[in-house]
């Protein structure tokens, strides 16, 4: 402090002093060389940047002279900026002790680099020095500088030096080595990291410890982890940070359980113990794992060695114990803390948001800002998302504001955080705002929005915006892919779908189960079962892979691959899970398959399935389906907590039983059991009250619903012209149909052309075709039941033009066909022809 302060005395005094030095300061303003030649032909001009010497000279010589050199290299080593840097430089300069001497030349290299100065400067003050150089350590300090300065545009300086030092026959020595494989590990230099290490094996370095240590890192940097434990593994000799190198080195590669064993073969095998680096390495590995004994164990070794008391290592232990879903320890360890920072609060923030404590979470927040601590970007976004789950949009709006007062909100993962809390707050326009207001985004952003987009049903613009990010630069990852498939499944697009599963096989994003879990879906949403069980039969599979195809195949004529589907996933040691039981049981119920449907009910009830809400629907459906009412109604009665998908099952089964009084009362029971019918309700209700022919009813409930203010549906309608039109009240009918408003759609018109078939009404009835051939020219049941109308009334001519229709137009009536079951096996018939019958049945061997 002594010398800085002479330092800048001196410097105080150099305006008075240049005016007397004129004589000897006349030459312009010295440009700072950028070439080597330059720096050997003109060193003493080399330190300046801006000024002249002779603004240097009065004085210096009357401060240094006496002073030793190693008290000047101590000097060099310690400034405290860049100006003192510069400083201390010039006045080296005019002592004549650089270029010569290599220490200082060596300090300043560093203290350049450290104060982030111009690549340039190092590297023209270690030419300079150079020449009178006779080992490798001022190259390894140029290499070390360039470390430090981290230059991105430039990142294979270093190797330039380290080749140079070599064609130089400098012998490099135990510093060389990992400085210089540090930059292989830092920029991802595979080849030049092994060409290093197998010249390091030549000279015999490999037996150091230092060297060794580096190069484990930069093995695991590229995720050659048996090369990393193989440098482990053959070091003759260790220290404390071999081993929390190999720990970090697995942890960080996702090697969880290898981090595990090393860090106990630490404990157990080696001379050292875990000190806070060990500590903080392995608590990350057992929060993923969520192995809270592990914790605990360390938890209690870090007490009894008295590192709990350090703040990182508290701040670690808040962290793993609420990863690890135990806040009744994560809480007492961040309460006994003596020491907290901003670290600590947000662990804390965190915990409880991880755990769903989002009342709790919001509550250390105000506690965090009523005690004064300073509010960050990681503190927000662990915030935001509290606040989306709590239902308060207006508290994260305040947090925006917030954010755009203090300047966090240019931070990314704040703006990420934002994006995803207006999204799921359903303000899509308020998200879209954020994104395009940022400065710089990531592909969590371009993520973010797609899933923005995707969640609020604007599936264009997500799969729009997919394009766009490729058009800036972006690769689209795993989490763009399994966000954008489900927009493209939600409205049929496959042409889109194809394009992205096009994508994923080329980039190898398709090997991930997420993936293809996503693109079978699309394809299975968009009816394209066959391109659903391609990607299934080569991809990884997991219980949602199976859902997947479960619930697709028993909403198709194939439901007995649902069941096939079903077996095989008990087969393979996977779980049945509440999907997979609503789907098979759909498929029993879609072929009346009643045998296989009390099997996988049996099943269902060794494992408590059938308590499960949606599983005690689904298995009324299939009683019903099955003509079962008889069990349909007992297991209604154990439904503990009915809700109104129970009620509207029942009511639609016992109407189309034909137990329409049944249907009626349950309609009517259902609201004294407090649940309040919905347009389904309705729905069931009004096609209970066609079947049996009640007029006065069905016209009661209709307006009924309309009093409630529940929207009528084209469904609705349609049930009523039937209900109109069965009884003969065809003038009715055709005043509702003109009277809707909207176009009435195929259901209605089917409708009245039934109720023209009953009642004979062939005029009517061929109007009502006429539509229903412009909406769905190719369904043969309306050209068929046209057709057989004018048979009936002897209009044979008309009769066959509509066949001919049929013909020209290609469509084909398909079969009606017919199925039996004899012992386990379900055969399906049309006359005079066998089919070729369906997968043999399901047992409770096969299945459990």
């Amino acid at each position: 402090m002594f010398h800085h302060a002479r330092i800048s005395r001196i410097a105080s005094h150099l305006p008075h002093i240049k005016k007397s030095l004129q004589t000897l300061t006349q030459s312009p303003k010295i440009p700072f060389p950028i070439s080597q030649s330059q720096c050997s032909q003109n060193p003493n001009e080399s330190f300046l940047i801006h000024g002249n010497v002779g603004d240097y000279l009065v004085g210096a010589r009357k401060v240094f002279d006496e002073m030793p050199e190693r008290d000047f290299l101590s000097l060099c080593s310690t400034t405290k900026s860049l100006h003192q840097t510069q400083q201390t430089h010039a006045f080296s300069i005019i002592n004549g002790l650089l270029p010569i001497s290599i220490s200082i030349s060596a300090a300043l290299i560093l203290r350049y680099a450290i104060f982030s100065a111009k690549s340039r400067i190092v590297r023209t003050l270690f030419y300079q020095s150079l020449p009178f150089s006779r080992s490798a350590f001022l190259y390894n300090t140029l290499i070390r500088a360039e470390v430090i300065l981290d230059d991105d545009d430039d990142h294979t300086f270093p190797f330039v030096i380290y080749n140079e030092m070599l064609r130089s026959c400098v012998v490099p020595d135990d510093h060389t080595f990992p400085f210089v494989i540090k930059v292989c590990s830092d920029f991802n230099e595979v080849r030049k990291g092994l060409e290093v290490h197998g010249l390091l094996m030549k000279l015999g370095f490999d037996y150091d410890v230092f060297v060794n240590n580096t190069l484990m890192v930069f093995y695991g940097s590229f995720g050659d982890l048996a090369g990393a434990r193989k440098v482990f593994d053959e070091m003759p000799e260790r220290d404390l940070v071999s081993w929390n190198s190999i720990i970090r080195v697995f942890s960080d590669n996702k090697c969880q359980f290898e981090a595990i064993v090393m860090f106990r073969k630490m404990i157990l095998l080696s001379e050292f113990k875990p000190n806070v680096v060990s500590v903080v390495s392995v608590l990350p590995v057992c929060a993923v794992l969520e192995d809270g004994i592990l914790v605990s164990e360390i938890h209690c070794y870090a007490i009894k060695v008295g590192l709990d008391c350090q703040v990182s290592i508290g701040n670690a232990f808040v962290d793993a114990y609420g990863k690890c879903l135990n806040v009744e320890l994560s809480r007492p360890v961040f309460d006994e803390m003596d020491e907290k920072n901003e670290v600590s609060w947000n662990s804390m923030i965190g915990t409880f948001a991880h755990n769903g404590f989002n009342n709790h979470a919001l509550e250390s927040f105000r506690f965090m800002i009523s005690e004064g601590w300073k509010v960050n970007s990681t503190t927000v976004s662990s915030l935001l998302p509290v606040l989306v789950e709590l239902g308060k949009f207006s508290k994260g709006r305040e947090v925006h504001g917030f954010c755009l007062r203090t300047g966090l909100e240019c931070d990314v993962f704040v703006a990420n955080a934002l994006i995803d809390m207006y999204a799921k707050s359903e303000h899509s326009d308020e998200a879209s705002a954020v994104f395009h207001k940022m400065g710089s985004r990531n592909v969590v952003s371009w993520n973010t929005m797609v899933a923005n987009f995707a969640q609020n049903r604007l599936e264009l613009e997500a799969i729009g915006l997919v394009r766009e990010m490729q058009s800036f630069g972006e690769t689209p990852t795993s989490v763009t892919l399994t966000n954008v498939l489900p927009a493209c499944a939600r409205i049929g697009c496959l042409r889109s779908g194809k394009e992205i599963h096009a994508r994923s096989i080329r980039n190898g994003s398709f090997i991930d189960l997420f993936v293809s879990n996503a693109i079978t879906d699309m394809y299975a949403k968009c009816g394209c079962l066959n391109l659903a069980q391609n990607v299934f039969d080569v991809s990884l599979r997991d219980e949602v892979s199976y859902n997947i195809l479960i619930v697709g195949y028993s909403q198709t004529s194939y439901c007995s691959k649902s069941l096939v589907l079903f077996s095989e996933m008990a087969l393979t040691g996977m779980k049945h899970d509440t999907v997979s039981f609503v789907g098979v049981l759909s498929a029993c119920a879609t072929i009346s398959a009643t045998k296989q449907g009390k099997e996988i009910h049996a099943f269902g009830v060794r494992r408590m399935f059938h308590e499960h809400l949606f599983i005690s629907n689904s298995l009324l459906d299939l009683y019903t389906k099955c003509g079962r009412s008889d069990l349909s109604q007992k297991i209604f009665d154990r439904i503990e907590k009915r809700d109104v998908a129970s009620w509207n099952t029942m009511i639609l089964g016992y109407g189309m039983l034909g137990d329409l009084h049944t249907a009626i009362d349950m309609f009517e029971a259902m609201r004294e059991d407090g649940v309040e019918h919905d347009s389904v309700s309705y729905i069931a209700v009004l096609s209970a009250c066609s079947h049996g022919g009640l007029v006065d009813k069905g016209k009661k409930y209709f307006n009924d619903m309309l009093a409630r203010n529940v929207e009528p549906s084209q469904m609705h309608y349609a049930c009523m012209v039937d209900l109109l039109g069965r009884s003969g009240l065809m003038d009715e009918a055709i005043n509702l149909i003109t009277g809707l408003p909207f176009e009435p759609d195929s259901n209605v018109w089917a409708a009245l052309l039934g109720a023209c078939r009953l009642h004979g009404n062939v005029d009517l009835g061929s109007w009502a075709a006429e539509h229903l051939f412009k909406l769905q020219p190719h369904h043969p049941g309306y050209y068929a039941l046209l057709s057989n109308m004018y048979a009936e009334a002897g209009r044979w001519g008309e009769a066959d033009r509509i066949r001919e229709l049929m013909k020209l137009r290609g469509v084909k009536k398909n079969p009606g066909c017919s199925w039996v079951q004899i012992e386990d096996k379900v055969q399906a018939f049309i006359v005079g022809q066998r089919l070729e019958g369906l997968d043999p049945c399901l047992t409770l061997e096969n299945i459990g």
